[in-house]
């Protein structure tokens, strides 16, 4: 089995990880965790844009390895919220956006305490499968 780890351009530098990793046997593509940072490493203010830099970031991501959000099979929703009517804000804003498709098998969405960057508040997990 061959696993290739990369980070696709045009997002920030990740500190010791990898935006994309693709195990070449049955096809499938781990995505790190999608951050709301812009390519400057900069965090969009507000949840709703952090929402759609989350998006363009998981877009790229799975551009770049080859994958469509169709072919998405699992992922996981992180956001600082004990508030459910923002989780649902976060859910409404992700399946109506260009990776929305990305939503229609195995998901999760959690209210967390907190991310990792900071003024961080919402992160994508996200696993795809390709023929």
């Amino acid at each position: 089995m061959t696993i290739e780890r990369q980070n696709p351009p045009g997002l920030h530098t990740p500190p010791g990880y990898h935006h994309v990793t693709v195990a070449v046997s049955s096809r499938t593509v781990y995505l790190a965790g999608q951050c709301p940072l812009a390519p400057d490493g900069a965090v969009p203010e507000g949840l709703l844009p952090q929402v759609d830099q989350v998006v363009a970031n998981t877009a790229a991501a799975l551009a770049f390895a080859g994958a469509l959000p169709a072919e998405v099979v699992r992922t996981v929703i992180y956001v600082v919220t004990e508030d459910r009517s923002e989780l649902s804000e976060v859910w409404d804003r992700l399946t109506g956006s260009e990776i929305g498709a990305a939503f229609s098998s195995a998901s999760t969405l959690l209210g967390v305490a907190q991310l990792g960057y900071p003024g961080q508040r919402v992160e994508l997990d996200v696993t795809a499968a390709l023929d």
